[in-house]
């Protein structure tokens, strides 16, 4: 029975990153954390690596549609990609499952869902974008941050979050690009956002890995139920009221960041 409940975790949280877009970590960390009990250190490893296999696909899918823009995805691995390596150096010095290091896991993971409930809030009072389409010069000029250092510094900062509480590449990492790159059309933000999360959980989610910070048979149970969810939601997302649900979404997440920081 306890199996059957996290297959329909997984399928509960690949609908709505099928829906909403937002990164499966936001949903799925609290929900091992507060309906099953499992240690934090254990669901954030089991977490990055369910992110980096959901998120592959949908890269594979918006690269051959030629939508990812490959230089904004380079400029933001570089930064974030060295912090996640020395933020696992750091817990691989500590250990993951020390004391001290729950509770930093646990009060940084409620400051980042306080940050995707904020987020999230802020897309959705904006309201939907509409798609605009660059030509070649206009778009090669898109792709140039304010400063060349704003992404690496972002970068940085998104990495050593998601390496602590596998949240933050989903809800942040597109409000951090629509600050970054304001002329970029948001289908390429989206699919910017969806392509640099894949090897920044991929490393994060690996180096935990090492650390034995993943239940692999936990892993698979929720992918299981995770791919069917996002193809039942990304064809359902035309017939839903988008801001109502990021709306209520950004709520649930801003109770669960509250609720964790008070542990």
């Amino acid at each position: 029975m306890h199996e059957l409940a996290f297959v329909f975790a997984g399928f509960f949280v690949g609908l709505v990153v099928g829906l909403t877009g937002v990164g499966g970590g936001s949903l799925m960390t609290p929900i091992l954390i507060f309906f099953f009990g499992v240690k934090p250190y254990l669901a954030v490893g089991t977490d990055l690596l369910f992110a980096a296999f959901t998120k592959a696909g949908g890269t594979v899918s918006l690269a051959r549609q030629r939508l990812v823009p490959w230089r904004v995805v380079g400029q933001l691995c570089a930064g974030s990609i060295p912090a996640a390596l020395a933020t696992l150096w750091v817990l691989h010095t500590v250990g993951p499952a020390n004391p001290q290091v729950q509770t930093v896991m646990t009060t940084a993971l409620g400051v980042a869902l306080l940050l995707t409930a904020a987020a999230m809030l802020y897309k959705a009072a904006r309201g939907k974008t509409a798609p605009r389409t660059l030509d070649a010069a206009h778009l090669e000029q898109a792709t140039h941050a304010r400063h060349w250092v704003l992404p690496l510094l972002f970068g940085a900062v998104i990495g050593t979050l998601v390496t602590l509480t596998s949240v933050g590449a989903g809800a942040i990492g597109v409000t951090v690009l629509l600050l970054l790159f304001p002329l970029l059309p948001l289908p390429r933000i989206v699919a910017a956002d969806i392509a640099y999360a894949v090897p920044l959980t991929l490393v994060a989610g690996l180096g935990h890995a090492s650390l034995g910070s993943v239940d692999w048979p936990l892993l698979a149970k929720l992918l299981a139920g995770s791919l069917p969810g996002i193809w039942v939601g990304s064809r359902l997302m035309r017939h839903t009221p988008e801001r109502l649900v990021r709306s209520l979404l950004s709520l649930l997440l801003a109770y669960a960041g509250v609720k964790l920081i008070a542990i």
